[in-house]
């Protein structure tokens, strides 16, 4: 028995090699689940920091307590009492403005929104400004501190240019100061724009009128170009113009004051609202309505003696006459149009002797075939119509309203109530060049490379033009009579006779007042001659009916610029 059970007692040891078990050699161990760890009580060391953080925690969190209860007690109370949360916007950084190559006209810095200095395109740019209470009761703007578009660009896409606004908390006390603020909302940054002007061709184009201006005492100019394909305005300008910078930072009262009481009217866009009598620039459209009308052969010839007379309607014994600036002897169309024979085109307007005319109401169709009398669709706002003379019109405007054979004559020449703007005749100087293809101009650059700049907002249409059904042939007998006016020794337009570049173009003087002392001188046309890219207009304001020099010699000036400086645009 006792052998028996001390065989049991030693099957029931713990073998040596047991106790001495290397733990790496038992591979199921799961260290991260403490398998094969020994087991240690916590030491007193860790408890006792332990306890001092809390304790340390919970005297920050009593002195606090303390601070705004006790010793700040009756200041918060009074604050509570007195400040109250509301939301105020938080206006994004406003979007810029590029030229078609990417020259900034209009940015931001950290003194507020800054302009190129004497560009020629303040006038298309605009300026920015505080509202007005009729524009915060329009729902322009809700904040009278916001700065918003004024005019041109900045002002009839502001809303593209401000991007949408924000939101933050803030806490303001009683006197109305912001205490605290938080953002919880933060808007959209206003989209960037391109236009299609060039900065550099619009600034040359400014300084010639403004240099023409002052060299032949003409009170203000304008000029236009565009492309007679697309219609986008290469250049557009009008001089006077107002330095945008000085109207953002008012802090100069006095150039500000002389901007609202100068009689120039810097304020003006010439280029779209300025209303002119254009004179002989309107022959083109009616050569063309007479030709389309088969009223005259281009090679038919009316002989001028320096006037027309007709029996005088209100003196049976006397006659009326009606001038031509020059005794021009026999001429056709195509010399009619070059040295701008006005017996000619009385003929053809009015009629004389064996030539049928084509009468007021063609007259009127004719101009309006060609867009005059009505706005453009440029994206500017104060854009003008402007005026077709027509016995409607007499009838409303004057007390005598009954229409005569002398009103048809005087407006087929571009006098009498015609009134036009620059843009317009840029528009039908495009359309002659073309062959009848008629472009709605536009401020916009379709030739985005960049599509950060790209003002997604507006549809650039190029497709939107109209056709005058006129035939080419007709055409080109009227774009060779103007190519003549520049060529010939005794053309109206030769200021404009170039070597590196072909123009064809048609000049205007429009008189002014019961005196006629004062006029106005046009210049419209297109280059190159041969296959058109671009037309232009141009109108030097109220000069002495004695200058020797009109408004196609700032055109010249930026045309022999242009031939250095942008070959591009003349290629």
């Amino acid at each position: 028995m006792f052998k028996k059970n001390s065989r049991q007692v030693q099957h029931n040891d713990i073998d040596p090699d047991e106790i001495f078990l290397d733990s790496s050699n038992l591979p199921s161990f799961d260290t991260d689940l403490f398998e094969g760890r020994l087991e240690k009580p916590i030491s007193p060391k860790t408890i006792v920091i332990l306890g001092l953080s809390f304790l340390l925690i919970s005297f920050v969190y009593i002195a606090r307590a303390y601070s705004l209860d006790i010793v700040n007690g009756n200041y918060f109370a009074d604050r509570s009492a007195g400040n109250n949360l509301k939301t105020v916007p938080v206006y994004p950084e406003r979007g810029k403005i590029y030229d078609r190559n990417g020259v900034l006209l209009a940015w931001n810095e950290l003194s507020g929104r800054v302009y190129l200095p004497d560009s020629g395109v303040a006038h298309i740019v605009g300026y920015v400004g505080f509202p007005t209470q009729k524009e915060i009761d329009l729902g322009v703007t809700d904040n009278p501190k916001e700065y918003i578009g004024k005019d041109g660009v900045e002002k009839k896409f502001n809303d593209v240019l401000r991007g949408l606004p924000g939101a933050k908390i803030a806490e303001v006390d009683a006197h109305g100061d912001i205490v605290s603020e938080h953002i919880f909302q933060p808007g959209v940054a206003g989209r960037d724009i391109t236009l299609a002007v060039d900065s550099r061709v619009t600034k040359k184009f400014y300084e010639e009128i403004h240099k023409l201006a002052n060299e032949y005492k003409f009170s203000a100019g304008a000029g236009v170009i565009i492309d007679t394909k697309t219609g986008e305005v290469l250049a557009m300008t009008s001089y006077p113009e107002y330095d945008p910078n000085v109207l953002v930072g008012g802090s100069d009262s006095k150039k500000i004051g002389s901007y609202m009481t100068d009689d120039k009217k810097p304020f003006l866009n010439r280029a779209i609202s300025g209303l002119y009598t254009p004179g002989s620039i309107v022959k083109p459209v009616f050569a063309l309505g007479a030709l389309n009308e088969k009223l005259i052969s281009p090679e038919k010839k009316i002989y001028s003696k320096g006037y027309i007379s007709v029996q005088n309607p209100f003196f049976p014994d006397k006659q009326s006459i009606y001038k031509d600036w020059k005794a021009h002897g026999w001429v056709d169309m195509r010399r009619a149009l070059a040295i701008s024979s006005d017996v000619y085109f009385y003929a053809l307007g009015g009629g004389y002797e064996d030539q049928k005319g084509l009468g007021i109401e063609r007259l009127d169709r004719y101009a309006s075939m060609f867009g005059m009398g009505q706005v453009t669709g440029i994206e500017l706002d104060k854009e003008m119509a402007g005026n077709i003379p027509t016995p409607a019109w007499k009838a409303s405007t004057t007390k005598d309203s009954l229409w005569r054979l002398g009103d048809t004559y005087i407006s087929s020449i571009g006098q009498y109530g015609f009134l036009t703007t620059p843009i317009q005749m840029a528009k039908v100087a495009a359309a002659i060049g073309t062959n009848g293809k008629l472009v709605r101009p536009t401020i916009f650059f379709s030739n985005i490379v960049d599509s950060d700049r790209y003002l997604g907002s507006v549809t650039i249409a190029l497709d939107s033009y109209s056709e005058i059904n006129i035939s080419p042939e007709n055409f080109r007998v009227v774009q060779e009579g103007m190519r003549e006016g520049v060529t010939d020794s005794d053309g109206t337009a030769r200021a404009l006779n170039l070597f590196d570049v072909k123009v064809a173009a048609k000049t205007g003087t429009a008189e002014l007042g019961i005196t006629k002392k004062m006029v106005n001188s046009w210049g419209m046309g297109y280059f190159p001659y041969d296959s058109p890219k671009f037309s232009f207009a141009i109108v030097m304001e109220r000069g002495s009916r004695e200058n020797v020099v009109g408004a196609n010699s700032a055109m010249r000036r930026l045309l022999e610029w242009m031939v250095v400086n942008t070959p591009e645009y003349i290629q």
